[in-house]
This record gives structure tokens, C-alpha cells and sequence, in this order.
């Protein structure tokens, strides 16, 4: 008997079992022919997932490479990742994290007819990856303590986070951050059919109190105070592709997925799905979330002057705009895509400002009725002034693209707009910045006075040895470094620059050419930049379809400038596209 199976567009997702019954004679028998899976069908028309684009198909379900982009808006750095979607087993975690999240929304998943709908499906998925109380995937650590776990940073795919959170009887795995939080719920998503990719927003302004500004505090020597407010240097989000029945849309969009549990005023919690047109047309009433994302591309940003913890004062100061550059990997290439025109219209626009108003007055809705030059007042009214309005321009330029174990080389570049001497005192510092925009340790500090003559433009050379700054940045390789003028001199001015220290490459040749089955060699290599030791060297290799889990390999210590090389074999079990990733670290990151 040959028997096909035609499940309709609508069907729940998830494992079935299939018997057959046969009565013969008044006697009946069963018989267990099998299980079958059902998921979501992008090349299905009639789906709500459905994608038209074959490339599309290709990248956002069957690609199982991925890149995480981080860093700075001025120094974009990646790494790869590993989705494995198709790895042995991960279908059968992606089902059973369902099975956990089933109550999220339902009180009881007694029908599973919410399984047929990809917005809820996406829904019990976000909130199952950090939220849940008890049962979710990953952690974040707190207070940047990760000592209990895994380093955040050290993970090199989605694969080992769902089998230890799957064989360690489904309790948090310890720790990630937000990038291995999005990319996770990628692998998920991907897995059960539902196209999706990982997103990156650059200066991402996280406010409890004031949902469209972000407030950023300074003492006289430009350390960064901690406040309420944090500006993240960067965020990682998931977008998933369907059609929204609940909104009535007959084809298929991009939504945003935020799986990090942010503070929100009322509590920590994901967000989404939430229409991505909606957010770029100023809709926030259309879905879920919808002012909570806004106010993430389009807060404004505000500079402060704490003295004495008493007096405030605003800075004059040239701030970038929150959520300016939003990228993610671009379609069957290696380098990213820039997406920030789907979220928002070009800064300054008509569409923009017509935008903006439409949030702004439902987000606060004492401004329902305003008007928009109202509304365009009150926030002139919030934001820090142009240092052009000073009389001065100002800016921090690099020198150097600094690898770690290597000084820090900036141009200091000041001009004088006007036709008078300008004498000024300056307080210079520099600090260490976590990726989600936690103040650390200042551990850099100098005082200049700075004299321009009418019209005059003059650059000042700077540098920080890798004996100040190294013994302070661990895994945070952020740093800011702050220029701010003495009050005692008139208007207070600032200039600031994020700057990204590179770590040193891990070096990975293959030695023979991969063949299914046939045991294949390659050579890692790591060479210690430093003019110290490294202590407690580990080298981390992943790779979907070449090792069943990762493999770990102690180095020990690395002497200075010491290069370290070691020959590693594996055997592909698995046709496909493969890619060896090779991840180092150290006492020192």
C-alpha cells in the first residue's frame, strides 16, 4: 500500500502519528505505520508563510550560516554563526519548546489549534527564549557577572544552547546576550518553516521614564555616570517573515521579534511581533508593541553635565541619532544588507516628520490633539544644542584600526568659527562600555588647554597605550573616550567616540578536502599579540555537519608573541554547505 499524505495550509503544526486500522473477518487490527511532521511551507502559496522569492527561500530557511554584527556605528565588526536547523534532534527541541510555551497564551494546549498560526506560534517562541520564569531557553547574566556559566560571548552556534537546555531537563542555559538570543530564536524559527533573520540596531536607546529620549549623564571629567538610561552600542532583534491575518494582510511581511527581556517601566519583556511598515508609517496602534520598537529607532538622544549631583546642565554637543543604521546579512553574500529605510523614512524627510508626529501623539496622548509645530517645539526644546551654535566644531577621528595588544591613536580635530581668540579648557578621559551601554572603569584621564585663533583648525594627536587600557577591557572590547570643556569657561561643550578594539584572528587552513565520510584535517592557529603571557587558553571548534558537539581544545599558556598551531580531524557526516568555526579565548577575553 502506498500512502501520501496531503496536509492542508491550515494544519497545526508539530509530530503525528499514523495508524492503520484494518477489520477482517470481525476481528480488528492496528498497526503503527509511522510519524510524519507538519511545519510551516514557504513555497506553499496558500501558507501564510509563503515567500516567493527562491533566493529569499534559500537564505531566510535552508541557509544554516549565519553573521552577528557587532560593534560600534563607526566600526561595524561580524562573526559568524551557526544556525543548524537541520542538525539530528533540533526539530524534536523546536517542538518541545512549544510544548512548554504552550500556555503562555492559552492557559492549556489541550486543541493545539493555535499551532497553525504563525503569528501566536512566533509569539510562544519569543517569550520562551529569555522570559519565561522557569523553563526558558537562555539567560542573560546580571550585572555583567557570568561567572556561574558560560561566557556570553564564547557561543558559536545555536546548536549546543538547544541541546544543553534540552538534555539538562529544560532549565536556562547560563549565559548569552542579545545576539545569541536572536540568532536561537533564528534556528527555531527557520527550523519549523517560518522564514526569518537576525537584525542589528546600532545606538539603541533603552528609557524607562521617557519612551522617545534617551538621557546620558557625565561629571566635569567626562566619566559616564550610571543612570536610568542606557544606550545600548548595539542590539540584536529577529524579524520573521508571514502574513498577519490578525491585521488582515493577504501576503506575507517582515515582523519584528525581540526575544531580550527589556525594561519597559511596567516590568521586563520581550516584544512582537509587530508589523515592521507599521513602525516606518508611525502605527503603534495596528499591533503588539508597536510604540516600545518605535521608540527604539527613533528616540532622541540627550547629553547631560552632572555637577555636584545637583545641577544639569546640557551639553553642546553633535549626538548621532538613535537607531540610524539597522543591517543584517545580505541574500547569498557574506556582507551585510542595510535595512534602516524599511524601519524608518530618510531623517529630516516630509514622510519622516509626518511619521513622527503620528507616534509621538500616540505615545503621549496629553499631545493628542496638538498640533505639529507644537509638538516640533517641544522637542527642539528637549534636544542638546549644535556645538556649531557654540562657535566651534569639533570631532574624534582615528588614527589606527587598533588591535588588542596595541595603543589607541586618535585626531583630536577643533575649528574656530568665529572671528574672535577662543581659550578653552579641556578634561579628556576614557572609559570602558559595555555592549548594552553599562558604564565600567575610567581608567585614562588628561587636562588641555586649547587655544584657537580667528578661523583657526587645528588637530591634536592622541594616544592610549595598551599598558592603560588593557588591564580594564576583559570581554568588553568598547571603550569611549570623552573630551569635555571646564564650566568655568562659558558653554559647556563635548565631543565623544566609541572605539572597538579588535581581537587577534583565529587562523583556520583546511589540509585535505572535505568528503562525506572520508576523515578530513585542518590547522588552527592563534598567535598571542601581547608582550605578556595568556593564561588558561582554550580554543572552542564548531561546525555544523563536521562535529556532533563542539570540540574544546586547552592551549594552556601562550608566551608573548608565541604562535600557537594544532592539526584537528573530523569526518563529514552530512552533505551540505560546512563552515569550520574556530572561537579563542583567555584570562584576558
Amino acid at each position: 500500500i502506498n500512502i501520501s499524505v496531503f496536509p492542508p495550509s491550515n494544519a497545526c503544526i508539530g509530530r503525528y502519528i499514523l495508524n492503520m486500522q484494518i477489520t477482517s473477518c470481525g476481528h480488528t487490527y492496528q498497526r503503527c505505520l509511522g510519524d510524519f511532521y507538519v511545519l510551516f511551507n514557504p513555497w506553499c502559496a496558500d501558507d501564510p508563510v509563503y515567500m516567493d522569492n527562491q533566493a529569499h527561500r534559500d537564505e531566510y530557511v535552508l541557509n544554516e550560516h549565519g553573521i552577528l554584527y557587532e560593534g560600534v556605528h563607526k566600526h561595524i565588526t561580524s562573526r559568524p554563526w551557526h544556525f543548524g536547523q537541520f542538525e539530528d534532534g533540533i526539530l524534536d527541541i523546536c517542538l518541545k519548546i512549544l510544548d512548554m510555551g504552550a500556555s503562555y497564551h492559552h492557559g492549556s494546549d489541550r486543541d493545539h489549534c493555535w499551532r497553525n498560526d504563525p503569528v501566536h506560534v512566533s509569539m510562544v517562541v519569543n517569550h520562551m527564549i529569555s522570559s519565561h520564569t522557569t523553563n526558558s531557553i537562555m539567560k542573560i547574566p546580571e550585572n555583567n557577572d557570568y561567572l556561574k556559566g558560560t561566557k556570553p560571548f564564547s557561543w558559536n552556534g545555536s546548536v549546543p544552547i538547544l541541546q544543553q537546555w534540552y538534555n539538562g531537563r529544560c532549565r536556562p542555559v547560563r549565559y548569552g546576550y542579545c545576539g545569541s538570543l536572536a540568532s536561537v530564536m533564528c534556528t527555531v524559527m527557520r527550523c519549523l518553516g517560518i522564514p526569518s533573520r537576525v537584525v542589528t540596531n546600532f545606538c539603541f536607546p533603552c528609557s524607562i521614564e521617557n519612551p522617545l529620549g534617551i538621557n546620558e549623564i557625565f561629571d566635569c571629567t567626562g566619566k559616564n555616570l550610571c543612570g536610568k538610561d542606557k544606550l545600548w552600542r548595539y542590539h540584536c532583534w529577529n524579524e520573521s517573515w508571514m502574513a498577519r491575518r490578525d491585521l488582515n494582510q493577504c501576503c506575507g511581511d517582515w515582523q519584528c521579534l525581540d526575544p531580550t527581556p527589556l525594561e519597559t517601566g511596567r516590568g521586563s519583556a520581550c516584544s512582537g511581533p509587530t508589523w515592521v511598515r507599521s513602525i516606518r508609517e508611525g502605527e503603534l496602534d495596528l499591533d503588539y508593541d508597536g510604540h516600545h520598537v518605535f521608540s527604539r529607532v527613533n528616540s532622541n538622544y540627550v547629553g547631560w553635565l552632572s555637577q555636584n549631583n545637583a545641577k544639569r546642565t546640557k551639553f553642546f554637543c553633535d549626538a548621532w541619532p538613535c537607531g540610524q543604521h539597522l543591517i543584517t546579512k545580505s541574500v547569498g553574500s557574506e556582507q551585510f544588507e542595510d535595512i534602516t529605510g524599511t524601519y524608518k523614512y530618510e531623517l529630516g524627510s516630509v514622510k519622516n516628520k509626518e511619521a513622527y508626529y503620528r507616534a509621538y501623539r500616540r505615545i503621549h496622548p496629553g499631545y493628542c490633539n496638538a498640533s505639529n509645530c507644537h509638538i516640533e517645539r517641544e522637542l527642539a526644546s528637549l534636544k542638546n544644542p549644535f556645538l556649531s551654535d557654540s562657535g566651534i566644531n569639533m570631532r574624534l577621528k582615528m588614527a589606527n584600526c587598533p588591535m588588542y595588544g596595541e595603543d589607541v591613536q586618535l585626531h583630536w580635530l577643533l575649528e574656530n568659527l568665529r572671528s574672535e581668540n577662543k581659550n578653552l579648557k579641556f578634561n579628556l578621559c576614557a572609559q570602558i562600555i559595555t555592549y548594552s551601554g553599562c558604564p565600567m572603569d575610567q581608567f585614562w584621564k588628561d587636562c588641555v588647554n586649547v587655544t584657537l585663533g580667528p578661523r583657526e583648525v587645528k588637530k591634536i594627536p592622541l594616544c592610549i597605550s595598551y599598558s592603560q587600557y588593557g588591564p580594564y577591557l576583559c570581554d568588553h572590547n568598547i571603550m569611549k573616550v570623552v573630551a569635555v570643556s571646564d564650566p568655568e569657561c562659558g558653554e559647556v561643550l563635548m565631543v565623544s567616540r566609541d572605539i572597538v578594539v579588535n581581537r587577534p584572528p583565529v587562523i583556520v587552513k583546511l589540509l585535505s578536502q572535505p568528503r562525506l565520510k572520508v576523515p578530513c584535517t585542518a590547522e588552527i592557529s592563534f598567535c598571542n599579540p601581547l608582550q605578556e603571557d595568556m593564561k588558561n587558553c582554550v580554543m572552542t571548534l564548531e561546525g555544523c555537519g563536521l562535529f556532533k558537539e563542539p570540540m574544546t581544545i586547552d592551549l594552556g599558556t601562550l608566551a608573548a608573541n608565541q604562535q600557537a598551531r594544532t592539526i584537528v580531524e573530523f569526518t563529514p557526516y552530512r552533505l551540505g554547505s560546512h563552515r569550520l568555526l574556530a572561537n579563542f579565548g583567555c584570562h584576558k577575553f
